[in-house]
C-alpha cells in the first residue's frame, strides 16, 4: 500500500496559510534518495548524476540537489539560465537539446557546460552559431529498431526523433576530433519509466561494446558514457520499486567485462534521472469539493488537469489516498475529477476509494517528477503553489501561486487589460 509521506494534520496546518490545491515535496525523501544513486555508482570515480530539471524545475529542489552532489541536465536556454542562477557551473550542466536554436547553444557555450549535440548535422550548424568548438563535448547515439531486453520489447528507438545512427556518430567524432575537441562523449535515451533493474545494465553493456568498436575503428577513447534517464519508479502499489543498488552493481558488472579488458578502466559514468530521483517524493494536494450522482459517481476536487496532466492525456495511473482515511476499507467507486471543459480532465476512473467527504483532502501521489513542470494555463486556470516538507517536519512555500495579475503580465501597456493589472 502505498503511504504519504505526509499527514491530514500536517495538510491541515498548511492550507491555514496555502491554500489548495498545491504540490507539497518531501525533502529528506529526495536527499536520501540523491545519495543511494550516488552510494550505488560510488566504485566509478567519475559518476555524476545530472537531474534532468524538466521533471522538477523548480531552484530550492535543484539546490537541494546540488548539495547532495548531483549536476543538472537542461533542455532549454531558460533551464540553462535556471541552472546558472542556482550556482552549477560548466561540468555540473549537461545541456541535452534537439532543433536547438542558434542563440542557445551560443548560451550554453558562454556558459561553458557541456554540450550534447543531438544530430549529425548540427555540428555544422554549432560551428556556425558559435564559431570554435569547446575542449569536451557529447553526441547523443540513436541505436534505431526495437530495444529489447530479457523481459520483453522495452520501445522503438528508431521511430524516435533524438539521436544520430552508429555510421554518423562514428564520423562525428572524427570531425569533432579534428576540429579541436578532447573529451568526448556518448548519451543514449532509449525507454522511458523503466520499473526493471535489468535496463541501466542492458544499456550499458550495449554502449560499453559500442565505446570498444569506436576506438577500434577511430583510434578515440571516450571520456564518458551519459545513460541517461529511463529508470522508472511504480505508480501502482502493486509494483516493485527498482532497486538502484542492484542496477549499480549491474553497471558495474558490465563495465569490468568489456571496459576494463579494452584498456577502457577510466571511463565516467554519467546519469539523467528525473523521474526516478524526485517522482516518489512529491504529492499533489486537492479537496473535495463536489460530489455528483449521475450514471457514475463523481468527485470534483480544487485541481484539475493544468496541476497535473498525465492521467488526462496519457492515461496515467497515480494513486490517490484520502488523507485521514488511510486504513479505512474502499467501498466506493469514483471519478476524481477537474473542472477543465474536457472529459478527459479525470484523476482518476472507477477507482475503489473510502467514501469521501466534502472537504476531504486527496493525496495523490508520484506527482515530483512530470507534475507541476507539464502544466498549463487552458480556460485560464491559473498554477498553483509548491510547498517543500523540509526534514525537520517544517514546511516552505517554495513557488507562490499564480495570480490573475500573473497571467494576464504579457499583456500589460498594450492597452487591454491594463486596468486589471494596476
Amino acid at each position: 500500500m502505498k503511504k504519504p509521506f505526509v499527514t491530514k494534520e500536517k495538510i491541515q496546518e498548511i492550507v491555514k496559510e496555502i491554500p489548495t490545491p498545491f504540490n507539497i515535496y518531501d525533502e529528506k525523501g529526495i536527499r536520501e534518495n540523491a545519495r543511494a544513486v550516488n552510494e550505488a555508482f560510488s566504485w566509478n570515480k567519475g559518476f555524476k548524476e545530472y537531474f534532468a530539471v524538466k521533471a522538477l524545475p523548480n531552484p530550492f529542489i535543484l539546490k537541494i540537489l546540488g548539495e547532495e552532489g548531483c549536476g543538472l541536465d537542461c533542455a532549454s536556454q531558460v533551464e540553462l539560465a535556471l541552472a546558472d542562477a542556482c550556482g552549477f557551473k560548466k561540468d555540473d550542466i549537461m545541456f541535452s537539446s534537439n532543433d536547438t536554436p542558434a542563440e542557445e547553444f551560443r548560451y550554453a557555450d558562454e556558459l561553458g557546460v557541456i554540450v550534447n549535440l543531438d544530430d549529425f548535422t548540427h555540428i555544422d550548424f554549432y560551428e556556425k552559431s558559435v564559431g570554435h568548438f569547446p575542449k569536451k563535448m557529447c553526441c547523443r547515439y540513436n541505436p534505431g529498431g526495437t530495444y529489447e531486453i530479457s523481459n520483453g520489447i522495452m520501445d522503438n528507438p528508431g521511430d524516435s526523433k533524438y539521436g544520430m545512427t552508429k555510421d554518423q556518430i562514428m564520423e562525428a567524432y572524427k570531425i569533432l576530433r579534428d576540429k579541436g575537441v578532447e573529451e568526448l562523449g556518448i548519451h543514449a535515451f532509449l525507454v522511458s519509466n523503466t520499473v526493471t533493474n535489468d535496463y541501466y545494465p542492458a544499456l550499458a553493456k550495449d554502449l560499453f561494446e559500442l565505446l570498444v568498436e569506436i576506438k577500434e575503428k577511430t583510434g578515440i577513447a571516450l571520456s564518458f558514457v551519459n545513460l541517461s534517464g529511463g529508470v522508472g519508479i511504480p505508480y501502482k502499489p502493486d509494483q516493485t520499486a527498482n532497486d538502484i543498488a542492484v542496477i549499480g552493481q549491474g553497471v558495474r558488472k558490465a563495465y569490468e567485462e568489456v571496459l576494463v579488458p579494452a584498456g577502457l578502466g577510466e571511463v565516467a559514468i554519467f546519469t539523467e534521472m528525473g523521474r526516478f530521483m524526485t517522482g516518489p517524493y512529491g504529492g499533489l494536494v486537492t479537496e473535495a469539493i463536489h460530489e455528483k450522482h449521475i450514471y457514475k459517481e463523481y468527485i470534483g476536487v480544487d485541481a484539475c488537469a493544468v496541476d497535473l496532466m498525465r492521467p488526462a492525456v496519457y492515461g496515467s495511473y497515480h494513486h490517490i489516498t484520502v488523507l485521514g482515511k488511510e486504513n479505512a476499507p474502499a467501498t466506493e467507486t469514483y471519478d476524481v475529477t477537474g473542472s477543465l471543459c474536457e472529459n478527459c480532465d479525470k484523476f482518476a476512473i472507477d477507482r475503489q476509494l473510502p467514501k469521501i467527504e466534502m472537504g476531504d483532502y486527496l493525496f495523490i501521489h508520484d506527482t515530483g517528477a512530470h507534475g507541476y513542470s507539464m502544466g498549463y494555463n487552458y480556460n485560464g486556470k491559473l498554477k498553483s503553489a509548491e510547498v517543500l516538507l523540509k526534514e525537520d517536519g517544517s514546511y516552505k512555500l517554495i513557488r507562490k501561486p499564480e495570480t490573475i495579475q500573473n497571467y494576464l503580465a504579457t499583456f500589460e501597456g498594450m492597452g487591454i487589460v491594463d486596468d486589471l493589472l494596476k
